[in-house]
């Protein structure tokens, strides 16, 4: 884990940067941001990232329980700082969860909890929108002018990590998926003794008449060959 004591802020970023990007998947990668913010943005006590989901928004990674239960909250709520990052492309801070105003129900309920202080950060690259970035301070004023400058520059690094990410498991799925299609088409070139492209063109027809996708014909195809095995 890159710890701020290490050296100075671009080093450090650099050095976390670096740690995003050589994860494996999206989920460890948005480990690394969650684990990165808390150890390097002054002030931050707990974090997690809220991630849009088919138009739902979706906790993930939460650094302790506490994150997931006002993430929760405000899903129920369908109102929260978190929420507005994402919805209006801003950066939102709170100094004193017990005396904000924009969100009372939430943020009373935050402060119960032991939350006083938020930093939320947007999580986007071009007209993209990723996510929210959520830092919470146990203590009023948690956050300085440092915390907001570090938080923005940490999100920046990670909005770039996630779409990398992303885009090697998009990769991988497409590795997967022509595998699978090649199977099919082995299957049938042997047992009805035809080329590659006429078993190419029977799978289509097939995936016409039984109104699936191609993957899936081939997918049940393979599988119904080894059970026949």
């Amino acid at each position: 884990m890159v710890r701020k004591s290490s050296g100075g802020l671009a080093q450090v970023l650099g050095a976390l940067a670096i740690e995003m990007q050589n994860q494996t998947d999206t989920e460890a990668t948005l480990q690394s941001i969650v684990d990165g913010a808390v150890a390097i943005v002054p002030g931050a006590r707990w974090a997690g990232i809220s991630l849009i989901d088919a138009h739902a928004v979706e906790a993930r990674v939460p650094s302790h329980p506490l994150v997931a239960k006002l993430d929760s909250l405000q899903s129920e709520l369908n109102e929260g700082p978190c929420l507005s990052a994402l919805r209006e492309h801003r950066t939102i801070v709170i100094n004193d969860m017990a005396n904000e105003t924009r969100w009372p129900t939430y943020c009373r309920a935050a402060a119960d909890l032991g939350a006083r202080a938020l930093l939320s950060f947007q999580l986007f690259v071009l007209q993209q929108n990723l996510g929210a970035l959520n830092l919470y301070g146990e203590r009023s004023g948690a956050f300085s002018e440092e915390s907001i400058l570090t938080g923005e520059l940490l999100a920046q690094h990670a909005s770039v990590a996630l779409i990398g990410a992303a885009a090697e498991a998009q990769f991988n799925d497409a590795l997967s998926t022509r595998d699978i299609i090649g199977q099919a088409k082995g299957i049938i070139m042997e047992r009805f003794d035809i080329d590659a492209v006429g078993a190419f063109r029977l799978l289509c027809r097939l995936s016409q008449e039984t109104n699936l996708k191609l993957v899936e014909v081939a997918r049940k195809l393979v599988a119904s060959r080894g059970a026949s095995d």
